[in-house]
């Protein structure tokens, strides 16, 4: 059966860069609906009070029975508080993540994300972010 996950991660923000902070994340993951792809929504936030809310879409790729990989794309709303200027209000994440599965389904996995505003705006830095996130199973 399908899960659907709430997933709890941290990590270093702005690892490209002199902006670092570190980040968290909550993350709903939902049960595939097409083509065996997942809704995704989220909220991120750095100790810098930069603030990113998300949604989007992600495919779950099984390698065996325990190692999962989720390529995810989601566009969200960022406001950098005392932190990075990425740009724009609006801004990209397209995000990888590698993941152990446990028995009961629970994951404990790595991400690594880069959020960018795809040059709607002139300025477009950019950031990358590497992230571990536990992701718990909701049904």
């Amino acid at each position: 059966e399908e899960k659907s996950f709430l997933t709890i991660g941290g990590g270093y923000y702005d690892i490209n860069d002199n902006e670092d902070a570190a980040e968290l994340r909550l993350e709903w993951k939902g049960r595939k609906f097409m083509w065996g792809v997942k809704p995704i929504v989220g909220l991120m936030a750095t100790t810098d009070a930069a603030i990113y809310g998300y949604a989007g879409i992600g495919w779950d790729l099984y390698f065996g029975r325990r190692i999962v990989a989720t390529p995810s794309f989601a566009a969200g709303a960022y406001r950098d508080g005392k932190g990075k200027d990425l740009g724009s209000v609006v801004e990209f994440r397209s995000a990888l993540e590698l993941a152990w599965r446990f028995d009961n389904d629970t994951r404990l996995g790595l991400m690594f994300y880069h959020l960018s505003n795809a040059s709607i705006s002139s300025n477009n830095p950019g950031t990358e972010v590497l992230s571990v996130g536990l992701s718990v199973p909701l049904n």
